[in-house]
């Protein structure tokens, strides 16, 4: 065998001898090839891969420096991409975490009402087993949600429907007044978008307009709740939405940039129903009360 082919392999075993307890000792690292340091944290990760390309090949596989170079990145190159992809991992985590703290976007199985069936029809009729059937899975849905919510939230229709009626009045006050600033934390992102572009086209025609909420409203029911899961595997990372019916009188009128009413009457109640969608985290500790949707009654 010839001499330098020898002293190739004694040299290449020699570092190979070297580099371990350097890499067992997690110390940094200078790459024999192209001489770029690693930090303790990367020579760690890098010592993996030397482990199974270097020191575990014979030496007879490394027949030039310069093939020794070119492993060597492309070594760095498979370490590069489990890094990167690691550190994307963490921001699609991040980013999926953010998006689960905000609002769904959109409102679960929004309300209809159920058009009257005879009895006779109901309960004799394939038909009308299969609408008592969905008559039923609807009503334990809205059991459900209400029973999470009592459990997270302590959940008090009473309390809850001040609270709602509260929310009503200052959202419709500040929609009055064109108060965009204060009316962003009241509702959902989608629903302020909806609700500014409505402002624009009604500033556009009114100059301004007066509101006012006759108190106590007629009435305020619930007509649906539903909980909406962002994690299949926690049941607690849940939104609860309820579709909230408020009958009230109200007066309102409209004014031109003159101050001359044009529209409405505010010397006279008129009666108005409303569904409104409040919507909840039930995951996050500071979450409160949202309107998310105004649905069509």
């Amino acid at each position: 065998m010839p001499l330098a082919v020898i002293r190739s392999s004694v040299a290449l075993r020699h570092l190979c001898r070297i580099l371990r307890p350097i890499q067992q000792h997690h110390h940094k690292s200078t790459s024999v090839g192209n001489r770029i340091r690693h930090s303790p944290t990367y020579s760690d990760a890098y010592g993996l891969q030397c482990r199974s390309t270097i020191c575990g090949i014979s030496t007879r596989d490394f027949l030039t420096s310069d093939h020794y170079a070119s492993t060597n990145k492309s070594e760095q190159l498979v370490l590069l991409n489990f890094f990167s992809s690691k550190v994307a991992s963490q921001q699609i985590r991040q980013t999926k975490l953010k998006i689960n703290l905000l609002s769904p976007g959109f409102v679960f199985e929004p309300y209809a009402p159920r058009v009257p069936i005879p009895f006779w029809q109901r309960w004799s009729t394939p038909s009308g087993w299969r609408r008592t059937k969905d008559d039923v899975v609807l009503e334990m849905k809205n059991a459900y949600a209400i029973a999470r919510l009592r459990k997270k939230t302590k959940y008090s229709k009473k309390l809850f429907y001040a609270e709602a009626l509260n929310l009503y009045k200052k959202v419709n006050v500040l929609l009055a007044n064109g108060d965009r600033g204060s009316l962003r934390k009241h509702v959902t992102e989608n629903m302020f978008s909806s609700l500014k572009n409505g402002l624009k086209r009604r500033e556009s025609v009114w100059n301004s307009v007066y509101w006012e909420l006759i108190e106590p409203p007629v009435s305020i029911k619930t007509l649906r709740a539903r909980l909406i899961g962002t994690d299949k595997t926690d049941i607690d990372k849940s939104f609860i939405q309820l579709q909230i019916e408020i009958v009230t009188k109200q007066k309102f009128e409209a004014y031109d940039s003159n101050g001359v009413p044009i529209a409405g009457d505010k010397t006279k109640e008129v009666q108005v129903r409303d569904i409104w969608v409040f919507e909840k985290s039930l995951f996050h500790p500071e979450s409160y009360w949202r309107v998310c949707a105004q649905l069509t009654c």
